[in-house]
């Protein structure tokens, strides 16, 4: 009797044990998966400037105007108020209910659309910490807008403003490609102080999130790599020339055999008395 007892519960004992190293190697590679989307995961503040690739122009701009009321005293439970009407004139648009429309639909993309992915480790264990930028938004029939970060996110949002986003609004508003916007703020994230010289550098996977973002199942666009030269590093590149012409922008294709797997990007700003 005690022998079938100590038969049984070896068996037990057995299939748990063997249970769980399968259910743990799931839940690695589930974690390693998750870790590898850097077009989700946000370390640090500048990771958080190019995590939003599937916002439109607007949409952008619309962030940008929210990102503009965090000052350097607030604190994660600091709640903002917006008028939909000066938001409206911000971006040069008359009072049309069209356009008041077009800002609430901002809104309710901004809250869709902007998923983020924190790393978490605990009792010795990597994880994921799944949240939003904001952790609500309010819209009253007054035009009022108020809205909060989320807590887990505000610390990025506060260091993201203080250290690199330091754009007025006024130049981000005639910003006309939403891919520009991307790349100034990636230029400003990668620089030492505001627009200095910089390298932008990374895989071709890592390029397409920052400026592609993930479809409605969470996973990243994918375009040809000659598509995506044309119609984003072209186009972003052409406007920045034109917007800032005393700085040379030098695009750098990284091929392996005939296949493209990244770009480096050197952005020199020219010390001229010259015009340029």
């Amino acid at each position: 009797m005690v022998e079938m007892i100590f038969l049984k519960y070896d068996i037990f004992f057995l299939g748990g044990r063997i249970m769980a190293v399968v259910q743990n190697k799931k839940m690695d590679k589930t974690i390693s998966n998750l870790l590898s989307r850097q077009n989700y995961l946000v370390t640090q503040a500048n990771d958080l400037a190019r995590s939003f690739g599937n916002l439109t122009t607007f949409e952008h701009k619309v962030l940008d105007y929210c990102f503009s009321f965090v000052k350097a005293e607030d604190t994660s439970d600091h709640t903002y108020t917006v008028q939909m009407i000066d938001i409206i004139r911000h971006l040069g648009l008359n009072s049309s209910g069209k356009n008041y429309q077009r800002v609430g639909e901002a809104f309710r993309a901004l809250n869709t659309k902007t998923a983020i992915y924190l790393r978490t480790y605990k009792n010795g264990m990597n994880g994921i910490l799944m949240t939003s930028l904001f952790d609500y938004i309010e819209i009253v029939e007054d035009g009022k807008i108020e809205f909060q970060f989320s807590k887990k996110v505000a610390p990025f949002v506060f260091e993201l403003k203080q250290n690199y986003y330091s754009f007025k609004l006024s130049e981000l508003a005639t910003v006309r490609s939403k891919y520009t916007l991307t790349l100034l703020k990636l230029w400003n994230a990668n620089s030492m102080g505001k627009l200095q010289k910089a390298t932008i550098r990374g895989s071709i996977t890592e390029w397409q999130s920052w400026f592609l973002g993930t479809d409605d199942d969470g996973k990243p666009r994918k375009w040809s790599a000659g598509r995506f030269r044309q119609r984003v590093l072209g186009v972003s590149l052409k406007e920045l020339g034109e917007l800032y012409p005393k700085t040379i922008f030098y695009l750098t294709t990284e091929k392996k055999g005939r296949k493209v797997v990244g770009y480096t990007l050197d952005i020199t700003p020219v010390k001229t008395t010259f015009q340029i």
